[in-house]
């Protein structure tokens, strides 16, 4: 899966215009909070925020900044999509690949990915992204079954990749 496949994947998450008061990111359209959007130079209304803005926006700000074009497709999908959604994505993935987790996606990191199964890798990655989710108690009663059926939407979509 190239970053189109993903951004277009993703979408089925993230869908459009949602401003939720529970969410503490606040107003989003396509998965881009109003935060990001202005941080990036749109100033119209969050409902209006066009899909081809926020998937630039997806590969400056999420993409391209963990490496996802230096792994396997599946691999860079979760990633990709933990970056999206919050966590810590460089973390799991260094995690998964038994290096020191710095926060950091560099040549280590990158190198130790590459030598491992990326089935490997996405279960480990999957795993940790779930020990999150179930780590925010304060969200969970409110977002907590969405972000299990996001779970496995994802793990769903890496074996279909298989």
């Amino acid at each position: 899966m190239d970053f189109d496949q993903c951004f277009q994947l993703l979408m089925g998450d993230e869908g459009g215009f949602v401003d939720n008061p529970a969410d503490p990111g606040g107003a989003t359209c396509w998965g881009i909070t109003e935060r990001v959007a202005r941080a990036h130079g749109y100033a119209g209304p969050m409902q209006d925020l066009p899909q081809a803005t926020a998937k630039a926006i997806a590969r400056a700000e999420y993409w391209d900044p963990h490496q996802c074009d230096q792994f396997d497709g599946r691999v860079a999908f979760l990633v990709f999509d933990a970056a999206y959604n919050g966590g810590e994505p460089a973390q799991w993935l260094q995690r998964a690949a038994g290096v020191a987790q710095d926060g950091v996606i560099g040549p280590v990191t990158i190198a130790a990915v590459k030598t491992l199964d990326p089935l490997l890798v996405c279960l480990r990655f999957s795993a940790y992204h779930q020990q999150y989710y179930t780590s925010l108690d304060r969200l969970w009663p409110e977002f907590g079954k969405g972000w299990s059926n996001r779970i496995a939407h994802n793990n769903l979509a890496v074996a279909a990749a298989s």
